[in-house]
């Protein structure tokens, strides 16, 4: 069996914490492919090693302040390496930093130092070899992240090792300069390599037991989501909950390889399971909610729209035109609602109303302002009565009013509009009717 096991910043942020990342390396002998990020905050008021790395890069004009954030950033990896009582000197590594950063290599090569350095550390603490994914990792020139090459490389690479550490989210591009990826991008490295190498199993550790039902800071303490998949996780991220990025599971998902997001400071904890599809029953009724604010409506009222053909297709081309995106759009026999974002709205708001006018003659159009979307998720609502009921009962004994409510045809997810100040009751409401009174 093989696993990819990829830990997050707060996971390393110490020699403590790299101390609890071994132990749960050395407990399983099919975690075998490890992919680290760059040391994190080590409490509320640190500061992470890739800010402290940026930061570096941008005072080479200034020399005072160059060695001193350069001395800080060595004594973060020292501090580590001490920690560990590791034989390990990282001189050489630091001598070429500093002289690329000089040259002002890019600032994706800054920011990348931080998992290179950490990659070197994790090594030399478990004894497994260094794979540089800047030899393995590639990207176009113009920073797109090319696939299908990286997949055969990796594949190719990594078949010469039982075991490797693996630095996340950097790569290079066809130049040989040092790339990125965006948002998530240790998730990102440690899906392409469970994915190119046909790992059973990625893990993904962090410093929470898996996905949460609902906003921590909206609703107390909420309940922990044991397994949901892969369509459940899309609506909810597209909804705005913290979960993985897409870029991060499109690797995996093609393979069928599940994801495991765990708690480094509770390995005991079973976490989150990531799966295509599964015949497990959901504990509840939702596998989660999530939502944002934002948002504003235009609803299309006519006699007879129906009958009028290529009426949706004019009025959507209207937003079109104007390079605005739509969110929703419900629509009714004589009328339709355009659900869109509200900053994006304003600065074409009269264009737009003026354009529906002159292309489809509207009886009226009425705008609703301040708008926040939520979305109820779970493969288990297409199996229950009343889900739609439940939430509309809820809401109504927290006197919210509903401004629209989409049900997909797929019956995955209810997305409900209401006003942006009633959002948080909202959420909290539907989550205690689902979730703690399970009525």
């Amino acid at each position: 069996m093989k696993k990819v096991v990829k830990f997050g910043g707060s996971s390393l942020a110490s020699a403590e914490q790299f101390k609890k990342v071994g132990e749960i390396i050395r407990s399983d002998a099919a975690r075998r492919y490890v992919v680290p990020s760059a040391p994190g905050k080590r409490h509320s008021g640190d500061t992470k090693v890739t800010d402290l790395l940026y930061q570096l890069y941008d005072s080479t004009e200034d020399e005072a302040l160059f060695q001193e954030t350069l001395k800080e950033i060595k004594g973060r990896y020292q501090e580590i390496i001490d920690g560990l009582s590791l034989d390990l000197d990282l001189g050489a590594e630091f001598a070429e930093l500093e002289k690329n950063f000089r040259a002002h290599c890019g600032r994706e090569y800054a920011a990348s130092r931080g998992e290179y350095l950490n990659g070197h550390v994790m090594a030399a603490y478990l004894g497994f070899p260094f794979v540089d994914p800047a030899d393995m990792i590639l990207f176009h020139n113009d920073g797109s992240f090319n696939a299908e090459e990286t997949e055969r490389e990796v594949a190719a690479k990594l078949a010469g090792y039982d075991c490797a550490v693996v630095p996340g989210f950097y790569g290079r591009k066809q130049d040989g300069s040092i790339a990125t990826f965006s948002r998530g991008g240790s998730d990102v490295t440690g899906s392409v390599i469970a994915g190119a190498i046909h790992a059973d199993l990625y893990e993904n550790w962090t410093d929470v037991s898996g996905f949460l039902c609902a906003d921590p800071h909206i609703v107390e303490n909420p309940a922990v989501i044991e397994t949901i998949t892969y369509q459940e996780l899309r609506e909810l991220s597209y909804m705005g909950a913290g979960v993985m990025h897409e870029d991060a599971i499109f690797p995996v998902r093609k393979e069928g390889i599940p994801i495991n997001i765990r708690n480094t400071n509770r390995p005991e904890d079973s976490g989150t399971m990531i799966v295509s599809s599964t015949c497990r029953k959901p504990r509840y009724t939702i596998t989660g909610i999530a939502g944002k604010k934002g948002f504003c409506s235009i609803t299309v009222d006519k006699d007879m729209m129906n009958s009028e053909i290529g009426f949706c297709r004019k009025v959507l081309q209207v937003f079109e035109d104007n390079d605005i995106s739509l969110e929703h759009m419900p629509s009714g026999i004589d009328s339709m609602t355009i659900v869109v974002h509200q900053s994006e709205f304003l600065d074409h708001e009269q264009r737009i109303m003026t354009g529906i006018h002159r292309a489809v003659h509207p009886d009226q159009i009425i705008l609703e302002d301040d708008l926040a979307l939520i979305a109820v998720v779970g493969r288990g609502m297409k199996d229950q009565r009343g889900t739609a009921a439940r939430v509309f009962a809820a809401l109504t004994h927290e006197h919210i009013n509903v401004k629209m409510i989409d049900q997909g045809s797929s019956e995955f997810n209810i997305i409900i509009g209401v006003k942006s100040r009633d959002f948080e009751n909202a959420i909290r409401a539907i989550y205690t009717i689902f979730v703690l009174t399970q009525i």
